[in-house]
């Protein structure tokens, strides 16, 4: 990667393919205009083969809890349904700076792959169910201007690589 016209969304894109290729997990990726909203992303995607996922981040209501929930893209959550089916209490959506602090990834760029960031563990993944069925997923790689195209196996590869906590559960 050429440093002097590097920027720290390449950097952070870099990490991930870095921590993908170390653990020998297979993947696709291909580059886009920014995407920081599913909506503009799903413009980019067409023909990758892959179900695209929205990523929220969130935090209980004490603020010493936070959780990445993964699901649809094309699927939209109320909060207040997902706390009774989290049953996590009152949730709101983290700010920049936990999202900086917790994943090392700034709005726009969330995705499963900012847990390579956790090295404690203190974000917990919740994923839909309906993940279970599809076989191939795309997630940014913590750089919205790039798609990773990940097969379902690859992924819970990468799930058990980073060593995070997570559970499927219904989300609508």
């Amino acid at each position: 990667m050429n440093t002097a016209n590097t920027t720290e969304a390449d950097l952070r894109r870099q990490r991930v393919f870095d921590f993908l290729d170390r653990h020998a997990i297979r993947y696709t990726w291909y580059e886009h205009p920014e995407a920081p909203t599913c909506e503009i992303a799903l413009r980019y995607c067409s023909g990758d083969g892959a179900r695209h996922c929205k990523n929220l981040f969130f935090r209980n209501h004490k603020g010493d809890r936070h959780y990445l929930v993964c699901f649809d893209a094309e699927q939209r959550l109320a909060i207040h349904d997902l706390e009774h089916r989290l049953h996590q209490g009152r949730l709101s959506f983290a700010s920049p700076e936990r999202m900086e602090r917790w994943l090392g990834l700034r709005p726009g760029s969330v995705s499963p792959f900012g847990l390579i960031n956790d090295p404690a563990h203190h974000v917990h993944l919740f994923l839909d169910t309906r993940m279970r069925e599809w076989s191939v997923y795309a997630f940014h790689p913590n750089d919205n201007r790039a798609t990773v195209v990940i097969r379902r196996e690859e992924f819970a590869r990468y799930l058990a690589a980073v060593g995070c906590s997570y559970e499927f559960i219904e989300l609508y």
